[in-house]
């Protein structure tokens, strides 16, 4: 199956040369381009893409409301920041709103390819590193399903934040895939999250695993 992928960022030559490294790539197809994030919904609605390669500082708007905006659809696309620094708190703000990960711009051609792909799968988290110097510089939240997660769901939760897979999570804890895709699944309706993302972020923001 191709993922289809839609580019937002208000350079041509950014976006020209994420077309070409995508459309290079067996299984990867570029859908649509959007010079602002003003026009990201409407390509979004038109073409129904698996990714969306979203720059986060435009002009007209944002890549934080832009992915606010896709995340509020009824079957949202995963969606990946593309940005020039990663301690950035434009950054933390997109993944807040939803984002489901962010590259560097300076990344190579493989390592995009790598970061869309895993995107697509939804199971991997990108730069938990990153993310936990972003979270360290916000205060903390109280996020109320943290304290219904069950001894394992913590560890689960753990080793999420260190950007591990399902399966090196499995390897960690000696228990199988599926039971932790069960786990990952559970602790996502408690803490309310829609995704890895937002629930390493909850657990950041909630004090239940230190920042630093």
């Amino acid at each position: 199956m191709t993922i289809r992928v839609v580019l937002a960022d208000d350079e041509d030559l950014i976006r020209a040369g994420l077309r070409i490294i995508i459309d290079t790539e067996p299984g990867l197809a570029v859908v649509g381009e959007a010079a602002d994030g003003a026009a990201v919904l409407p390509v979004v609605r038109r073409e129904r893409p698996d990714v969306v390669l979203m720059d986060v500082r435009m002009p007209a708007l944002d890549g934080i409301e832009a992915t606010r905006r896709l995340t509020a659809l009824e079957d949202p696309p995963k969606v990946l920041v593309v940005t020039t620094f990663e301690n950035d708190d434009y950054v933390y703000d997109a993944l807040r709103a939803g984002a489901d990960g962010f590259l560097l711009k300076r990344a190579r051609p493989e390592e995009l390819v790598r970061a869309v792909k895993l995107v697509a799968s939804g199971e991997s988290l990108l730069f938990p590193a990153a993310i936990r110097a972003l979270a360290a510089r916000r205060p903390g939240a109280r996020v109320p399903g943290v304290d219904r997660l069950t001894g394992r769901e913590g560890d689960v939760l753990r080793l999420m934040t260190r950007g591990l897979s399902n399966g090196e999570i499995a390897a960690e804890l000696v228990v199988s895939p599926e039971t932790v895709k069960t786990h990952v699944g559970n602790v996502l309706t408690k803490l309310g999250a829609r995704d890895r993302t937002q629930a390493v972020i909850a657990a950041y923001e909630s004090g239940f695993v230190s920042p630093g």
